[in-house]
């Protein structure tokens, strides 16, 4: 028995008054306008398309005037080499990387614009290279795009239409995510528009139809093929939106993750040791979600050290209790223990980001911020040392805003009283440490003594004792706080002759 494709719903027709919102956007753009005229004028269709024509719609109805589009993605009928006769003694300078593929760059007035031949592609699925061919029809063209919402035009001749075959404008009134074409087809034809769909369930807000969500599980395995740099590139914009926690969870949900971040997907099943959560999972989103909340309000309060949005941060969120599946341990009266697990997930962070692509000192900042993450807690009620202090403040070094944030997002316990006292107890470390800055320079601790005057004190030549020297003076320093020189020498005298 056949199967009948699901019914998709009829496209709207576009309301005038956001007819009227697009042509705007096109008119607060010079460089737009006169594209228009120009390809118009050499008998040449040309049409803003892409993310430019989706958010503005998106912003139709809302107060203030349109603003201009910042990525100028445009296609047309003309062929590559038309298009550069049309942009001769008009664009400041024209490049040909994607010519190839019927792509034009040029920079117009200070604003970089890409013009795309028509196309109607079909894809090698193996390599996921596009077997490039000339399409004859701006609905063609349309209908080889990612989404309904990134299928729709607008002309930049004078009627200023607005061209949506695939209903992209109801699915934006309905918050929906759909593909033009089927699904499976889709995704199979280039697997990484299926994180994209996780992409604009942050950045738009939108929710994926049934259809779309079963072609992801079903596909997911394929996400194999795309090559780890686009992975990282698409996960990471997902995470730097407002509230990427709805991706995340179709991300996981999918499969997705089990293929390129699967210590995220083995957190589901990682009760934590305070029973506070249905899952470890569960409870990293709760952590980046109360990170990102306070990131964003550290930024707008001009915090030193606080930026918004913060991949290392939001990385070292979601991932910060990875190396818990495998410390788990199952101790007396039904408790579970993830001893060292801090320790496991540093090294587990360190090597996912980095098969991700990820640049060295992201990976080392991720990395480093697990590794402290559970350091607080030995605190107590105040008992650690004034050394403990400064190892805990040289440890972060620059990192240590981001572990302030990252250590109180972690606590996600519902007990409002134990909640309190966390919070109030992390505030008298902020206060140890900020006394203690002003005492001494928390920020860039030294040994009391240079390389040279440990040469001549000792009588030695550069070489590993120096640095040998300046590490007992590094610990000392941390022990012990400021010393007068007097006092540093002596140590380090009898120290050396100690090693004899």
């Amino acid at each position: 028995m056949s199967v009948e494709p699901p019914r998709r719903p009829e496209p709207l027709p576009v309301p005038p008054a956001v007819q009227q919102t697009v042509r705007d956007l096109v008119e607060v753009s010079p460089v737009l306008v006169e594209l228009g005229r120009r390809f118009t004028a050499a008998g040449h269709q040309v049409h803003l398309v892409g993310g430019s024509v989706r958010d503005a719609l998106l912003a139709a109805g809302s107060a203030g005037a349109p603003v201009a589009p910042g990525d100028l993605d445009l296609t047309t009928d003309a062929r590559p080499e038309q298009t550069l006769r049309v942009l001769r003694g008009f664009a400041s300078s024209t490049w040909n990387t994607g010519i190839a593929f019927g792509t034009v760059g040029a920079e117009v007035r200070g604003e970089r614009v890409e013009i795309t031949t028509f196309r109607a592609d079909r894809y090698d699925r193996e390599s996921r290279n596009p077997e490039v061919a000339w399409g004859t029809s701006l609905v063609d063209d349309l209908a080889r795009r990612d989404f309904t919402v990134n299928a729709m035009a607008v002309s930049l001749g004078p009627d200023r239409t607005v061209t949506d075959p695939f209903g992209g404008l109801g699915d934006l009134l309905a918050r929906r995510l759909r593909t033009p074409g089927t699904a499976v087809e889709s995704f199979a034809d280039d697997p990484l528009r299926m994180l994209r769909a996780v992409r604009f369930v942050a950045q738009l807000g939108l929710t994926p139809d049934d259809e779309v969500v079963a072609a992801m599980t079903s596909l997911a395995p394929e996400l194999g093929r795309i090559t780890a740099e686009r992975v990282q590139h698409e996960f990471s914009r997902t995470l730097l939106n407002p509230a990427p926690r709805a991706a995340l969870e179709l991300f996981v949900g999918t499969g997705l993750a089990d293929v390129v971040l699967p210590e995220l997907s083995a957190l589901r099943m990682e009760i934590d040791e305070h029973h506070q959560h249905k899952d470890v999972y569960t409870h990293s989103l709760i952590v980046l979600d109360q990170a990102i909340a306070l990131e964003v309000a550290g930024a707008r309060a001009g915090e030193d050290g606080v930026a918004s949005p913060d991949l290392v941060l939001r990385l070292a969120a979601l991932l910060h209790d990875i190396g818990k599946p495998a410390t788990r341990r199952h101790e007396a009266r039904g408790r579970v223990s993830f001893h060292h697990h801090e320790v496991v997930g540093a090294k587990l962070v360190r090597k996912r980001l980095t098969a991700l692509k990820y640049p060295k000192d992201v990976v080392e900042a991720v990395s480093r911020l697990t590794f402290l993450h559970l350091r607080f807690h030995g605190y107590g009620d105040g008992q650690w040392t004034d050394s403990a202090v400064r190892r805990y403040v040289t440890d972060a070094g620059d990192l240590l805003p981001r572990l302030h944030v990252l250590v109180r997002s972690d606590s996600t316990t519902r007990n409002r009283k134990r909640a309190a006292a966390l919070s109030a107890t992390y505030d008298s470390l902020v206060e140890r440490i900020e006394e203690l800055a002003e005492a001494e320079d928390l920020g860039r601790i030294r040994p009391d003594l240079d390389g040279n005057r440990i040469m001549e004190l000792l009588g030695i030549s550069p070489g590993p004792e120096v640095g040998q020297a300046w590490r007992f003076l590094k610990e000392l320093r941390l022990e012990r706080g400021p010393l007068a020189p007097d006092e540093a020498e002596a140590e380090l005298l009898s120290w050396w002759r100690s090693r004899a």
